[in-house]
């Protein structure tokens, strides 16, 4: 080829070229755009994928935002924790989870998801889901033990709860640790009256009979003990006399003013040698509840018992049921007064008497009333 064929064909190839440089700035100036379209479904995707299942304010129906419960065994991978949760209606993509839980482990944060039992709602966003795992923020649960209950109501209400059978707890609260608590007096037969009465929480894979009496120990530990260890040296009665007397108080004051002026006629007849006359004593004797309607009979109050406080002089062998502070500490302060006898009105109020025939005339009067149905 000569040289004025070469000048010839520049330029054609010259004009070759230029569309093709056109064709590559075209897509380099779309490659952003698709970018910023697939930047933008990601998001939203992920806005989508990591929000709340439901949304409280606009749930239609009542248990829309109810918790769930959902329990991770030892040992569960992330994988599987984000597929349970997806099944049970708590996050909306499994995918998502796998992608947070990744993103947790690249941070470097200590710990990992944790086994247990939780309560979860679909309303919390899976980051929330996520966070509570993570720090292991199981389920708890409470329970609240009312002053004067024995352990056999305990029992009871334990079971009905579904926490464990009463014969269950009704076991464990018959071993006494002194181990653990050395301060609990020797040769006591079971737990009855140490048991504090309150309100309390335990994690939901925590409840046990053991777990349950050792927190109510340590309840009495650190509120009870330390009153009676500071009034120690200003009272005749031992530990165990002291919380054996405060739950026959317990039993029986109904109105907080007339608890110390109880404590006062028991502490007299303590000290007169007399019968401390209970009727709680004799119902825990023999496993029943008199009302106003059946109350005890004669020969119920006859039947003997160590527990049985009209024919036995001083105190029980054990408490009869759990004192709270109050009777606790008017056990160590009783009112002094002349009276030796009191008659429940069935109002939570009693008539206080000095002699044994006033108390006869006021257990007439209260008998007159019930009779005629006052």
């Amino acid at each position: 080829m000569s040289k004025e064929q070469l000048t010839k064909s520049s330029p054609r190839e010259s004009q070759k070229a230029a569309p093709q440089l056109s064709k590559w700035l075209f897509y380099l100036a779309l490659l952003p755009a698709i970018w910023g379209v697939c930047a933008w479904q990601g998001w939203a995707w992920w806005s989508w994928a990591s929000a709340a299942p439901k949304i409280a304010e606009t749930s239609t129906s009542p248990g829309d935002g109810a918790a769930v419960s959902i329990q991770i065994p030892p040992g569960t991978s992330s994988q599987q924790i984000g597929q349970d949760l997806e099944a049970a209606g708590l996050i909306r993509s499994a995918g998502a989870w796998d992608m947070w839980a990744r993103w947790l482990t690249m941070q470097n944060r200590d710990g990992g998801f944790k086994a247990g039992t939780y309560q979860l709602s679909p309303t919390q966003p899976l980051s929330a889901v996520a966070e509570k795992i993570w720090k292991g923020e199981v389920a708890q649960q409470s329970f609240t033990i009312p002053e004067g209950w024995s352990m056999q109501q305990m029992s009871a209400y334990f079971e009905a709860q579904g926490f464990f059978p009463a014969k269950d707890f009704m076991a464990a609260a018959s071993q006494v640790p002194y181990a653990q608590y050395p301060w609990l007096p020797s040769g006591l037969p079971h737990l009855e009256g140490f048991l504090y009465p309150d309100t309390y929480q335990l994690d939901g894979d925590a409840i046990s009979p053991e777990a349950v009496i050792k927190q109510m120990l340590d309840r009495f530990e650190r509120l009870a003990l330390p009153v009676y260890q500071k009034n120690q040296n200003n009272t005749k009665f031992s530990l165990k006399e002291w919380v054996t007397l405060a739950s026959i108080v317990e039993k029986e004051a109904v109105v907080a003013i007339e608890r110390n002026l109880i404590s006062g006629v028991f502490n007299n007849r303590l000290k007169n040698n007399m019968p401390l006359g209970s009727d709680p004593t004799v119902e825990y004797a023999l496993g029943i509840r008199q009302t106003k309607e059946k109350p005890l009979t004669f020969k119920q109050v006859e039947t003997p018992s160590p527990y049985n406080t009209y024919i036995n002089v001083g105190l029980p062998p054990t408490p009869i049921a759990s004192p709270g502070i109050a009777s606790l500490e008017a056990t160590l302060a009783p009112e002094n007064t002349e009276y030796l006898y009191f008659m429940a009105r069935y109002d939570g109020t009693h008539i206080f008497s000095r002699t044994l025939a006033e108390h006869n005339a006021a257990v007439a009067k209260i008998d007159q009333k019930v009779r005629s149905g006052q």
